[in-house]
């Protein structure tokens, strides 16, 4: 046997190929002329040509297909054995050998769409494999934006971008991650902020601020790494992690945080470049203006030069940043070399002694001054600790972000604070702290020290207690400078330092900046989100981010702009903790990072750590930086930004819901505690909206509401329908802010899907108790089996005890119709809308002369001629439909939305029910919509006590706490109707009587068999008296309630096999006939109101 030459050859192992076999009992291949040769032809599931799957349909002889599939499997047939299957001159699908479709596991199917990486696809559906197999098959390429893989369409516009300029730069984790991280965190304070760190807090307090600091930032690594690791990460850095941690929410708000913070850290890093070079002017006697305002201008300039690196590109960004590395490590390695060569007199009398243990033990303790503390020096160096997420940053610019992230973060931290802690030791183990730089300050002979190690050594800075020097870890910040072995080596390390730190973050801010822009999450700032060049490059970010560095600039004290970086830091790295802590605590299955070594109590503790140090070191400006997140949170929560990331945030709601529904099944039903839980039969919510209204009107807030929806039909049909229509279904209650579910079903009438309705929806505690259904006002045109599957219904709802409203509005609920009329005027002003459109790129191309010019004018001239007449034939369908249109219907439709003005519900309470009947109208008037109506009590009594059962009633009411207008004992409820209303009666029911009576026994027991659903005689005798009652009550309710806001009455129950459905459907016509909005209730029949405390 022998199959064609392609079945099991694939040029790719990762590509799974879909092949037409054909297998025959003669070995050999149809030649192409041949009427029976395979009429289909193979294809890839994966054509990377046009991203197109599918199994295309050649037309021949049909013949073969059809006798190969029955019932979506490949026919058997006696032949030739095949080690797979056992089939003879068949053509399957194959994968793994098999006839079938079902694809094999592959990274496309997983992918979110608009991947860089590759294309998405879409797997065969399951219905594509569970239903009988199509003559088409097609699996195609997502080519929709989709929300539910948390793509936004910014994400999926800015990618193809990208991906359509191609040649865009990405980086490794060491050029990426390590060596930006190094450059960062090695900042401004290491050559000119540290030896005055550990001169004011001595080396013992000062390792320990360096430590704090590290632990601080460690903890927040740790946590980047275990989000950064758990799924791809695109360009946003922290705003990206904590947003698709937390939501845009908590996203929104820290992310313009955090980038301002990286705008202001360009300031702090290039004013500690500003500040060198103007050391070194004054040195030289070569200042430009004064110390502050050459600060200024060099720090001015110095931007200018970084953001035209930058915006040159990342290439270049990153091959300056590899520069500034070697020197920084010369720089490094200099100071250490610089420790242990001997010092001279000059350095001698400036402090620089070489180790020695006098020193090291005179600067082990603390020495404050000038009103400085633990607190505020740590604020001073904590931002030396603050680039760890330099690399994150610009985690859409990594090869592999889940991978360099973690590696590179954690090894720059390890790194730089063994670097910190380094220099600070050796720095207060060879300086003194003050120091005159006057080559005469010796000791004289006879001296006394004092403890003081700068004396034993020879030198007397006595001076320096009653002025201030120049010199020594307290007084010089270039200390490195004169520590190490070559000075200029060190002031080039203070300008690789600051400028590789302030190029960092001029990168940093406008790329996290952009991320920010793309979610559209502050729609006033999509503005920034455009990209240019190879590596999408945010220009406009680069601008604001230069001129919010240059305003920081123009402070030009180093001291004052730390404590500010200090807090908005430690604000975006107290979230980045907590959503580590959040995601882990949700325990969601899609929290997965590969990244083990974290603890979610562990990045908690780093959360609440960074929120105390963030008082410690400046309360005003915490408290500050609290108001501004807030209300950015706030802000974004009322604007709900459409999209959807899978936050924890979710998860955790979801987990919150499940526990707290398991707890309230312990917890027994009580009468106080009842609320109506209504399953609404609407259909489409927006088809019956004030049904909808209505059941919302007394279960917001309150209770329970499902609309329902039941799908009857073919079931295939049904089936697909109701599942493209659920999500949209639901999203307009949430859009039209109902809070209500919506629920569907599929079955074979609309009663046995009422009855799965009624038998299974809820949840624990959280089940519907009440059935809201809308009169069936057609039901003398209906079919006996659809007034039978209504009744079916009312019946099912008493079975199952469940309390039943029936509605009745004069204008019925379905406005379907008037729906599809505002869609065909909608489609009809989209074309408009286009055709004006047309017109006016005709009119804006035109503009040559000559007789090109002419042509185009002549064009024009004839569009717009055409157009008033395509607009006239708008105008004429639109009047033809709105002349159609039902305009009172649409006004009915929205009654219960309106606030209803002074008057009254009248509540007819003819029979007890458990009070349902009661505790709805009342709920109703604690509604802002029927607060002014006030209830009135209609209740039946006997005429010869009617005041005494008023006041019965009356106590009733009050003992019930509910508040009443009016009490009515009706005592002439059973007297028989006037005449004109019982003819009415009769003329409405003749249609639908058996007059079995009138007929000999043979007839009548064979009209009965022909018609059971018609009213027989004897049954309208039996019930005489209760359809005079039903008669009766229309005529009161006609004379007491026709001016009523709302009329809520006692629904009669008909006996199961007693009342034919028409007979009762008669008594309900005739109950709510000419009346004002009806609704018709009955309860279970238990208690729902008490009196008791």
């Amino acid at each position: 046997m022998n199959n064609s030459s392609n079945v099991f050859s694939d040029p790719s192992p990762n590509r799974f190929q879909v092949n037409v076999i054909n297998e025959s009992h003669d070995n050999t291949v149809p030649p192409l002329g041949d009427p029976d040769s395979q009429c289909y032809e193979e294809t890839s599931f994966a054509d990377e040509a046009n991203n197109r799957r599918r199994v295309s349909y050649r037309h021949g002889n049909r013949e073969v297909y059809d006798n190969c599939f029955q019932n979506g499997d490949a026919a058997k047939t006696d032949g030739s054995f095949h080690p797979y299957d056992t089939h003879s001159n068949t053509y399957y699908l194959k994968s793994f050998g098999h006839n079938t479709m079902d694809a094999i596991p592959k990274i496309d199917y997983y992918r979110n769409t608009g991947s860089v990486s590759g294309a998405k696809m879409n797997r065969p559906s399951l219905m594509d494999i569970h239903e009988q197999l199509a003559k088409n098959i097609a699996v195609t390429s997502v080519d929709k934006f989709t929300k539910a893989d948390g793509t936004t369409r910014g994400d999926v516009e800015s990618k193809n971008e990208e991906e359509s300029k191609g040649g865009f730069v990405k980086f490794g984790w060491v050029k990426g991650v390590l060596v930006r991280c190094m450059l960062n965190i090695w900042g401004v304070m290491l050559f000119i902020r540290l030896s005055w760190i550990v001169g004011q807090a001595g080396i013992g307090l000062g390792v320990i601020i360096i430590l704090l600091a590290t632990t601080v930032t460690s903890i927040t690594g740790l946590s980047t790494s275990a989000i950064a690791t758990n799924g791809f990460v695109r360009g946003g850095g922290a705003y990206y992690l904590i947003s698709r941690s937390l939501g845009p929410e908590f996203g929104g708000s820290i992310g313009l945080i955090f980038a301002f913070a990286n705008a202001v850290a360009v300031a702090m890093y290039v004013v500690g470049f500003a500040e060198t070079v103007v050391e070194l002017l004054r040195s030289s006697n070569a200042l430009m203006v004064d110390e502050s305002n050459d600060i200024r201008i060099i720090g001015a300039i110095t931007v200018v030069v970084l953001l035209s690196i930058s915006v040159a590109g990342m290439e270049w960004e990153a091959k300056a940043q590899v520069i500034l590395l070697i020197i920084l490590l010369i720089a490094i390695v200099n100071f250490f070399i610089g420790t242990v060569i001997p010092s001279n007199h000059e350095k001698k009398t400036r402090g620089f002694f070489n180790y020695q243990a006098s020193i090291f033990a005179e600067n082990f303790g603390p020495d404050f001054r000038n009103g400085e503390g633990f607190f505020s020096v740590f604020a001073i160096f904590f931002p030396a600790a603050t680039g760890i997420l330099a690399g994150a940053n610009i985690s859409g610019d990594l090869e592999d972000p889940q991978d360099a992230i973690p590696k590179g973060t954690m090894l720059a931290i390890l790194i730089t604070t063994v670097a910190y802690i380094g220099v600070a030791i050796c720095a207060a183990a060879c300086v003194v702290r003050d120091a005159t730089g006057n080559v005469n300050d010796t000791v004289v002979s006879g001296m006394n020290c004092n403890g003081s190690s700068a004396c034993a050594l020879g030198y007397d800075f006595s001076s320096c207690k009653t002025q201030t020097c120049g010199y020594g870890l307290m007084n010089n910040f270039q200390v490195m400078t004169m520590v190490s072995g070559f000075g200029p080596l060190i002031t080039a390390g203070i300008f690789s330092a600051t400028l590789s730190s302030a190029l960092a973050s001029l990168v940093s801010a406008p790329k996290v900046f952009q991320a920010l822009c793309k979610d559209n999450v502050y729609q006033g700032l999509h503005f920034f989100a455009k990209g240019y060049g190879t590596n999408n490059e945010p220009i406009r970010g680069y601008v604001l981010t230069f001129f919010i560095a240059m305003a920081f600039i123009l402070i030009a004290e180093l001291n004052t702009i730390a404590p500010i970086i200090s807090n908005f830091f430690l604000a975006s790295y107290a979230l980045i903790n907590f959503s580590c802590f959040h995601a882990s605590y949700a325990k969601s299955p899609g929290w997965r990072p590969a990244f083990r070594y974290y603890n979610m109590w562990v990045s908690l503790f780093g959360a609440m750590l960074c929120c105390g140090v963030m008082f410690v070191i400046n309360w005003w400006a915490a408290l500050i930086t609290y108001a501004i997140e807030l209300f950015l949170y706030i802000y974004v929560t009322y604007k709900k930004p459409e999209v959807n990331w899978g936050s924890s945030a979710q998860a955790l709601y979801y987990v919150n819901a499940v526990d707290r529904a398991l707890e309230l099944t312990t917890v027994d039903d009580h009468v106080k505690n009842f609320r109506p839980q209504c399953i609404a039969l609407t259909g489409g919510p927006m088809t019956r909206p004030a049904l909808l209204d209505i059941t919302h009107s007394f279960t917001k807030n309150n209770g329970l509401c499902i609309c329902c929806e039941v799908y009857t039909g073919p079931r295939k049909l049904c089936v697909k329908e109701m599942n493209s229509g659920m999500a949209t279904k639901q999203a307009w209650l949430t859009k039209n802010k109902r809070k209500a579910f919506y629920a569907a079903v599929a079955a074979d009438s609309f009663r046995d899907g009422v009855k799965s309705l009624l038998q299974a929806s809820g949840l624990g505690r959280m089940k519907p108790n009440t059935l809201v259904l809308g009169f069936k006002k057609d039901w003398r045109d209906a079919t006996a089996v659809q007034v039978e599957n209504y009744m079916g219904i009312i019946h099912d709802a008493f079975d199952y005890e469940f309390g039943v409203i029936i509605v009745r509005i004069s204008q019925g609920f379905d406005i379907s119709q008037v729906l599809q009329v505002q869609e065909e005027l909608k489609k009809l002003e989209q074309e408009r809308l286009a055709l004006e459109a047309t017109i006016r790129e005709s009119e804006i191309e035109e503009g040559n002369h000559g007789v090109r010019g002419f042509f185009k004018r002549a064009t024009k001239f004839n569009v717009t001629k055409r157009a008033p007449q395509k607009a006239s034939s708008i105008n004429t369908i639109s009047s033809i439909h709105v002349g159609e249109f039902n305009q009172r219907l649409l006004e009915v439709s929205t009654q219960f939305k309106k606030k209803q003005g002074k008057g009254t519900i009248d509540v007819w309470w003819l029979f007890d029910d458990g009070g349902l009947i009661l505790l709805i109208p009342y709920i109703l008037t604690l509604r802002k919509k029927w607060k002014d109506c006030k209830l009135r009590i209609f209740t039946g009594g006997k005429v010869t006590r009617l005041e005494e059962e008023k006041i019965m009633m009356a106590s009733l009411l009050n003992k019930f706490r509910i508040k009443f207008a009016d009490v009515n004992i009706i005592g002439d409820i059973n007297m028989k109707p006037n005449k004109e209303s019982w003819k009415f009666f009769e003329e409405m029911i003749e249609p639908y009587r058996l007059h079995e009576s009138c007929k000999d026994l043979t007839t009548a027991e064979k009209l009965k068999r022909e018609a059971p659903w018609k009213i027989t005689d004897a049954e309208l005798e039996a019930f005489k008296e209760k359809s005079y009652r039903q008669v009766r009550l229309n005529e009161l309710l006609q004379e007491h309630s026709r001016a009523a806001n709302l009329v809520v009455l006692s629904l009669p129950v008909a006996r199961k096999g007693m009342v034919s459905d028409l007979l009762y459907m008669a008594w309900l016509e005739i109950l709510s006939k000419n009346l004002p909005p009806i609704l018709l209730i009955r309860g279970n029949h238990k208690n729902v109101l008490t009196f008791y405390s």
